[in-house]
């Protein structure tokens, strides 16, 4: 179904540009598929994977090639110059669905994150994107998070959510398992973008951000059931640069 001759994107799509503070930007892009329907039947057909070499709490699938290549576009012409960047470097896209139970999260994901990227923050920028392919709102959306540290002591803190066994980060910090949905004495919730069907956002993935996930049954496994989104990861250099 994808191929270069075939618009997957919408030509006149809602957009929507909201503050993130206290310097920060999301787009929200509504409608932004023709057919995402389409993309969701595309998805079942594949073979699932856990993630591996990230602390992605679910399981992934690379996207193709023609669909990274329509999304780079998209988010040339309609995304990367309000984020601030200049040009793409690298890109890449995958489709990913939340489905590790609370049960089984270890500390670093009981946290939001930074998306990882060997850029200069001050010449480079990470951009990031999230696809909502689900009806369901209680699956969650996307919530964007300020540190309450200096940089020395949130250095620790991350570096102990990697390391330390679930107990003693538990013990040290007093963080309880559980996604993140709110603020704590470690990090400020600054903004949430609700997820709905068709819409995506983009954002600086350098900014602390997490799957707001407040839904309290277990996350299915199943495509059509589950928190099924397009992720995508755009290396760029900055306007400014």
């Amino acid at each position: 179904m994808f191929d270069a001759h075939r618009r997957l994107f919408n030509p006149r799509p809602r957009i929507e540009v909201m503050a993130v503070p206290p310097d920060q930007t999301c787009i929200v892009v509504d409608d932004v598929l023709i057919d995402p329907a389409a993309v969701v039947d595309w998805a079942t057909e594949r073979e699932w994977l856990p993630a591996q070499a990230n602390a992605y709490p679910g399981q992934l699938v690379a996207a193709p090639a023609e669909l990274e290549q329509c999304l780079n576009g998209f988010f040339s012409q309609h995304v990367r110059r309000v984020l601030g960047g200049r040009r793409t470097v690298s890109m890449y896209a995958r489709f990913s669905m939340v489905t590790r139970p609370v049960s089984q999260l270890r500390p670093c994901q009981w946290l939001c994150h930074r998306d990882r990227v060997v850029l200069e923050p001050r010449t480079g920028l990470c951009a990031a994107s999230v696809l909502y392919l689900f009806d369901d709102p209680s699956l969650g959306g996307t919530g964007f998070y300020r540190p309450k540290l200096a940089a020395e002591p949130l250095a620790a803190l991350l570096d102990d959510a990697q390391r330390l066994s679930n107990l003693e980060f538990e013990q040290r910090y007093g963080v309880r398992p559980g996604y993140m949905i709110r603020s704590n004495d470690y990090f400020e919730l600054v903004a949430h973008v609700p997820a709905a069907w068709n819409r995506m956002i983009f954002y600086d993935g350098g900014q602390f951000h997490s799957g707001h996930i407040e839904r309290l049954q277990p996350l299915s496994t199943d495509v059509r059931e589950g928190r099924l989104t397009l992720n995508g990861f755009f290396a760029c250099s900055r306007a400014s640069a």
